[in-house]
């Protein structure tokens, strides 16, 4: 009985995984690329809610969730409404998104930051830029979110922690375009600081 329940339990995964998900995946493939042609032109609104013939980011969030296109959509519709000025609507889109992809999950994270900026809210920001910038340590993005993550803590009137970010950056990334003129930040948090 056990063997034969486990058995229907098998064909019924692969059954619904054949003829339910991947037909299901593909329908949002297909339905993503308008969307993604208008973010290309940077037509955020669009993007985001479709122009009538062609759904928008949300539209696909909605009716193919559980896809992972529908998911990749989540970060794009975050995207749009950082663009379009809806912060806390690009925060929750930001946050629901569950990327593999360790850069475009970074980048998620900065984008959160930045929202988190627009919203005065510049402890969070500056947890969510140091986050980015260790997520997916690189030469491009980490210097880049470091900086942004020194500048927050900044503004929060945090000296030491932005000292922090920003000797990071001295230490770890001397040959990037943040590196080359770390120094004068570290001198204006260390006068600040006094």
């Amino acid at each position: 009985v056990l063997l034969s329940l486990l058995l229907v339990a098998v064909v019924a995964f692969f059954g619904a995984k054949k003829y339910y998900f991947e037909p299901r995946e593909e329908e949002a493939q297909a339905s993503i690329y308008h969307a993604e042609q208008y973010f290309e032109n940077d037509n955020f609104a669009t993007a985001l809610n479709g122009d009538g013939n062609y759904l928008g980011f949300a539209d696909i969030i909605n009716e193919f969730g559980g896809t992972k296109t529908a998911n990749l959509a989540k970060y794009y519709a975050g995207i749009c409404c950082l663009n379009t000025g809806d912060y806390n609507k690009a925060i929750e889109y930001l946050k629901s998104y569950k990327g593999k992809d360790v850069l475009v999950s970074s980048m998620a994270l900065g984008a959160m930051a930045d929202a988190y900026m627009e919203l005065d809210n510049v402890a969070e920001a500056a947890k969510c830029y140091l986050s980015a910038a260790t997520k997916s340590e690189n030469s491009f993005t980490s210097p880049m979110y470091l900086l942004r993550a020194g500048m927050a803590y900044e503004m929060a009137g945090d000296y030491q922690n932005a000292i922090n970010m920003y000797n990071m950056i001295k230490a770890d990334y001397p040959n990037s375009n943040e590196g080359f003129s770390i120094e004068k930040y570290i001198a204006r948090a260390q006068a600040e600081m006094k």
